[in-house]
């Protein structure tokens, strides 16, 4: 299958006046990346489901800069809506009320005529928000529902995962956070430990004890974390991209993508293929 280049995350915007987020020169080739698993997801599975919903758990304004403004362009959630995917429903989740405030403006200015619910609440009030707006599966009525999770951050308890993916989402998750001499090994396990054991989970949590750098510390939760998936039940796609950057002080960085539903190895064969990708070990 030949995938035609996602190319909208190149268009650039002029300050607004609302809320920007001010990142790095490899987001914009990460939200490219994203882009293209959107795509091909939706390519892979139109043909077998009477609606596909897109739900991003971490929209922010929509906005990113690199940066001061001097180069403003589309988060996924905006790209992905530019670039006209055959998806029926879209759902952008953002709990910063600037943030919120400025993704609605956006959207209301440049897809005034796309299906788009925005919802501000927290993350624990979403399940029942999702079992709401999105129809279940049943009988021969299928529901494909992709849900992105690319928070910059350790917030994301494993326990929500683990209840999205019985509503059968499948996850498109790009595992980036801050990793650097600040956001070392030792601040995720010993100093701030709480917050990592929730994302990992307690039993991965424990297998970490014995990690004694960044880098091991990264590749192995990446690891423990996509057998975790492999036990729910979805299947395992994970791709990884070399990387520039202060924030995440690591040669590379590392995109999952699982489902139960849908073939992940077809979905990321798609993308290596049309965008000539070199997935290179870490």
């Amino acid at each position: 299958m030949n995938l035609k280049p996602q190319t909208s995350n190149s268009k650039l915007f002029p300050d607004d006046g609302f809320s920007i987020t001010a990142t790095e020169q490899w987001f914009k080739v990460k939200v490219q990346l994203l882009l293209s698993y959107i795509q091909s997801f939706t390519v892979n599975v139109s043909g077998k489901a009477d609606e596909i919903v897109f739900v991003d758990l971490f929209s922010g304004s929509g906005f990113y800069s690199v940066g001061h403004q001097k180069e403003i362009f589309q988060g996924t959630c905006l790209a992905a809506l530019e670039a006209d995917l055959p998806i029926t429903k879209w759902i952008f989740c953002e709990q910063e009320a600037d943030q919120t405030k400025a993704l609605k403006i956006r959207v209301n200015k440049y897809y005034r005529g796309k299906n788009v619910v925005i919802f501000d609440s927290p993350l624990d009030e979403l399940i029942d928000k999702f079992r709401s707006y999105i129809p279940p599966s049943k009988g021969g009525y299928k529901v494909a529902v992709l849900c992105l999770v690319d928070p910059f951050s350790v917030e994301v308890p494993f326990a929500a995962i683990d209840k999205l993916a019985s509503l059968g989402f499948s996850f498109l998750m790009p595992f980036t956070f801050m990793v650097n001499d600040r956001f070392n090994h030792r601040y995720y396990l010993h100093e701030n430990p709480e917050k990592f054991k929730r994302f990992v989970g307690a039993g991965n949590f424990e297998r970490m004890s014995s990690v004694e750098s960044n880098e091991q510390l990264y590749k192995r939760l990446v690891r423990l974390y996509q057998n975790s998936m492999l036990v729910m039940g979805l299947n395992s796609a994970v791709s990884v991209h070399k990387l520039e950057s202060k924030l995440m002080n690591l040669p590379a960085y590392s995109i999952g993508f699982f489902s139960k539903q849908f073939s992940t190895r077809t979905i990321q064969e798609d993308i290596r293929v049309s965008e000539h990708l070199q997935f290179e070990l870490f």
